[in-house]
């Protein structure tokens, strides 16, 4: 199994940068963008990111806004944040050098089990096996593991398994090769079983039952919330706010905004916003409502309200909302739901 892997991944794998290198630091920053992001979305991204940032003692010295800012739009802003962390502890503790033993690799923040094999195993062919949803569904597929892939269990189960298969004198390569095979053969819809270099000793291949594995229980509760957004803008300046920390978007910046157990109208935002301290001096503000959106996370639905406020006179907003020229709006990381509206080329025209 191992040699018929390993060579139909020398003749089909995917040219991709983070694979012609053993620095730790370059898979590091590979691994935790295309965690739950499929490559080509996450390309550009560690693209950019190893372009601002060539070393990690660069990273370290970065401005958090700066690495959000580049994060934007990738969405589990924890991440970024963890690496940040990270790669401070790496310049300060570790003299600026990354480390790429197993056991290493996991004192440092945002860096679990599954990360830390993959730097560990590509970057120093340690024997450790990188288990991905890819390698999820390609052992439970091979090995016909009916375990629930979310449990304690199965996650026990298939990293037993998966450390079982491992060629262990050709770690780096051998995981490579499960991840590639999920990715571009044991898909989970439509797999391409008969293109499968290991498919005379599958299970699923062999018994049908392809759709049937992996199995998966969602046991995921979500939360809807409704927040109602204001663009309040005085002449060229408009306002904005960072978010704070335990809850979504932490450390990034928005507008004023209002949470409610609804969408609010005009004549409700405005009393909203006054009630929050958001003072609008002018007799009769000039507001309109200009959009509204719906945005999903993996715990949580956002059905988002958008009103311009035009304001004559300064208004009065507390701490800690301050006001900037409408053209620093770009040096800002903002949530992907504003930025979708800023985005918008008839709004762009109306609102900036």
């Amino acid at each position: 199994m191992q040699e018929q892997l390993q060579n139909w991944y020398q003749l089909n794998k995917r040219n991709l940068p983070w694979r012609n290198t053993n620095d730790a630091y370059t898979i590091w920053l590979s691994e935790i963008i295309l965690q739950q992001t499929r490559v080509e979305q996450g390309l550009p991204y560690f693209n950019n990111f190893l372009n601002a940032f060539a070393t990690v003692n660069d990273f370290a010295n970065a401005d958090l806004n700066a690495i959000l800012k580049l994060w934007q739009g990738l969405g589990y802003y924890s991440r970024a944040r963890n690496m940040h962390a990270t790669a401070i502890i790496i310049r300060d503790e570790h003299n600026g050098i990354f480390p790429n033993k197993y056991a290493d690799l996991l004192k440092l923040k945002g860096i679990g089990p599954y990360t830390a094999a993959a730097i560990a195993s590509f970057s120093n062919n340690e024997a450790q096996a990188v288990v991905d949803g890819n390698v999820y569904r390609v052992i439970a597929r091979y090995a016909g593991i009916y375990t629930d892939t979310n449990s304690t269990e199965g996650k026990k189960e298939f990293t037993a398994l998966a450390n079982e298969l491992l060629d262990k004198q050709n770690a780096a390569l051998h995981n490579q090769a499960m991840m590639e095979l999920g990715a571009l053969v044991c898909k989970p819809q439509n797999p391409d079983c008969i293109n499968c270099p290991i498919n005379s000793t599958c299970y699923a291949y062999e018994t049908k039952n392809q759709t049937q594995l992996p199995v998966k229980v969602k046991k995921i509760k979500t939360k809807t919330r409704f927040f109602n957004y204001a663009i309040i803008k005085h002449q060229n300046n408009i306002f904005l706010k960072q978010r704070g920390s335990k809850d979504i978007w932490q450390g990034l910046f928005e507008f004023p905004m209002i949470e409610a157990d609804k969408l609010l109208n005009e004549a409700e935002l405005l009393l909203a916003l006054n009630k929050a301290g958001m003072v609008m001096n002018d007799k009769v503000p000039a507001i309109k409502w200009i959009g509204n959106d719906k945005h999903l996370l993996t715990h949580q639905t956002i059905y988002a309200n958008f009103f311009e406020i035009i304001c004559n006179t300064l208004p009065s907003l507390p701490a800690p909302y301050f006001m900037i020229d409408l053209n620093e709006l770009k040096n800002f990381a903002i949530p992907r739901l504003l930025d979708k509206l800023i985005s918008n080329d008839k709004l762009q025209q109306s609102l900036f």
